[in-house]
C-alpha cells in the first residue's frame, strides 16, 4: 500500500495527492502534523529514502532558523527533533514498499509507483 505524508497546507503535497488521485490506486494518506512518525517510522522512511536525518529537515522553516540552525546534532537527536516539530520534516513523502521519494517536483510520486 501506497502511503503519502501529507500537510493540506503545502502546494507540493497537494499536487502529490492529486496526482496519486489521478493514478487511480489505492492509498493511505498520513496527515504527519497531526500524527507524526515514531523514531522506527522515521528511521525506515529515511533509509528508503537514503537521506541521513539532516537532510530531511525544513530549513526553511523558522523553527529551524529560531532553534536549530547552528546546532550540531546526532542522527538520533534530528530523528527526536523532527518527531516533536514535524513540522521540520520534508514534505511530501511518498512511500512504495521498499521506495520512498520526497514530492518535490511533485511528478516524482511516478517514479515509484
Amino acid at each position: 500500500m501506497i502511503s503519502i505524508y501529507h500537510n493540506n497546507r503545502c502546494s507540493k503535497s497537494r499536487d502529490s495527492l492529486a496526482i496519486l488521485n489521478e493514478q487511480n490506486i489505492d492509498f493511505k494518506v498520513i496527515e504527519y502534523l497531526q500524527n507524526p512518525p515514531t523514531a522506527k517510522q522515521l528511521k525506515t522512511i529515511l533509509k528508503k529514502l537514503k537521506l541521513k536525518p539532516y537532510e530531511l529537515i525544513r530549513k526553511s522553516e523558522v523553527l529551524f532558523k529560531t532553534e536549530y540552525k547552528d546546532k550540531d546534532l546526532s542522527d538520533d537527536e534530528w530523528i527526536e527533533v523532527m518527531i516533536n516539530n514535524p513540522v521540520l520534516i520534508e514534505r511530501p513523502i511518498i512511500v512504495n514498499g521498499n521506495k520512498a521519494v520526497i514530492g518535490r517536483p511533485p511528478e516524482k510520486v511516478l517514479e515509484i509507483l
